[in-house]
């Protein structure tokens, strides 16, 4: 019976010591590489041979890894609630997606294989916002969120209804997140013939490098993607991450001393300065703390689209660049100079104009919001996203029918706008129909659990 003991406990501490090390929490990742679109001219060469690659070297990292080839709408969906389902309180969670992606109403949306692209509408329909999956990740408890996202490539949908491709746009996630882009916002790399990319070679060269944090990792990969590429790619960092994280979990809370070489530098003194004076110069309607605001000086995307403002002055999609930015991360009066620098330039830049007047909306300036959504209304009829953008200035100025009209005129064009539907909830209650608000403020809730604390960010509760 002693030796029969004995030979239990041993088999039992070889289990335990073979286990995946999950460094005090644990690790789950989602590597997604969609490749084979059918409206493409060819498949991707990249991304299935990206993600095979990378998941092997987080599996290496005690994550527990799924890993997923040309996902359909429904693949997609299903692999994100099965991420969903195993986060617990504490988890650090690691997304990876190399396809296509389309910015759409100042988000970036992750493109199945089976999208069914047309419009600026069936984007938001058939895509996945970067922003709301981080924001449900966060919900579920997550204290370490990474998103690596290879999708700023030229791809065949936009051209059906734009002159060029967007890029992806600046991402707002929740604290505790760290996100990198293959490119800058607003620009994308043209496919080569390369059986993996550059931006996921550069990774997995400095994920082996021992004791690093994650936030050292990633800027020393973009510094060697700007040199690989001579300056023609340059990938996009936005970190919030509140604790010195590191992919190998053996180097938990260990300071690497090669942080200073790897913090990317400033594209020139110059630039550097205009931006930190920008924001030393935003009043207290911008919302944002001193600590944010040396943060944001510091943001590579502000840095670079204020060195090119710099260098041409009359740069329109700089401008309009950089105000979306701007928007993104609260700084709401230095955004709402960079739209109004940007129509200066093209008075007829319907963009600029629309985020021009939600943005006045969020801080109150209700005339001239409604001035500048009519506006790109009538350069544009129908635009949904001026629509929403309206409804929400009648909202706050009191003017509820208009409100819900505006709100409705939007979902009868794209029934999924959760701001939408959720600003009419809100609009019907305060019209006396309660049950109805009651039904719109639940839908927009299932299709945004975030949508309350986003309206409560616009003064509106």
């Amino acid at each position: 019976m002693k030796t029969r003991f004995l030979l239990l406990l041993a088999l039992t501490l070889t289990a335990v010591l073979s286990a995946p090390c999950f460094a005090a929490a644990d690790r789950f990742a989602l590597v997604i590489g969609n490749a084979k679109y059918p409206d493409a001219d060819a498949p991707l060469k990249e991304p299935v041979n990206d993600a095979r690659d990378l998941a092997d070297e987080l599996k290496g990292n005690g994550f527990a890894v799924e890993v997923d080839e040309n996902l359909t709408g429904e693949g997609m969906r299903g692999a994100f609630d099965r991420l969903y389902g195993n986060i617990k309180p504490g988890s650090v969670v690691l997304l990876f997606f190399s396809g296509f992606g389309i910015q759409s109403a100042r988000q970036s949306y992750l493109i199945p294989v089976d999208a069914q692209i047309w419009t600026e509408l069936d984007v938001r329909r058939d895509g996945f916002s970067l922003e709301t999956v981080l924001d449900e990740i966060n919900s579920r408890g997550a204290s370490v969120k990474i998103a690596l996202i290879d999708a700023s490539r030229r791809n065949p949908f936009e051209r059906r209804f734009r002159s060029i491709s967007a890029g992806l746009a600046p991402v707002i996630a929740p604290n505790g997140s760290l996100v990198m882009y293959s490119a800058a916002p607003g620009s994308v790399i043209s496919n080569d013939d390369s059986d993996h990319s550059l931006f996921v070679q550069e990774l997995l060269k400095e994920m082996r490098v021992p004791d690093l944090t994650a936030d050292e990792t990633l800027s020393r990969a973009r510094l060697g993607v700007v040199s690989a590429s001579a300056h023609a790619q340059a990938p996009w960092i936005s970190s919030l991450l509140a604790e010195d994280f590191s992919f190998d979990p053996s180097a938990s809370g260990i300071r690497s001393t090669t942080a200073a070489t790897a913090l990317p530098p400033a594209p020139s003194a110059k630039p550097q300065a205009e931006a930190t004076t920008q924001l030393a110069d935003a009043d207290s309607n911008s919302n944002i703390s001193g600590v944010a605001q040396l943060t944001l000086a510091d943001d590579p995307m502000i840095k670079t689209l204020t060195a090119k403002i710099a260098a041409a002055p009359d740069d329109a999609s700089a401008l309009y660049q950089r105000g979306q930015v701007y928007a993104k991360t609260r700084a709401y009066n230095l955004a709402i100079k960079d739209f109004s620098d940007t129509l200066q330039i093209n008075p007829k830049h319907v963009d600029a104009l629309n985020n021009r007047c939600w943005t006045r909306a969020v801080i109150g300036e209700l005339q001239d919001a409604l001035k500048d959504c009519n506006e790109a209304l009538r350069l544009r009829p129908n635009f949904v996203d001026a629509l929403d953008s309206r409804g929400l200035v009648n909202l706050k100025s009191g003017a509820v029918r208009k409100a819900i009209a505006d709100f409705s005129a939007a979902l009868k064009i794209n029934p999924h706008l959760a701001s939408s539907l959720y600003g009419r909830g809100l609009a019907r209650q305060r019209n006396r129909a309660m049950s109805r608000g009651a039904l719109d403020i639940a839908n927009a809730k299932a299709m945004d659990p975030n949508v309350v604390e986003k309206f409560a960010s616009y003064g509106i509760h």
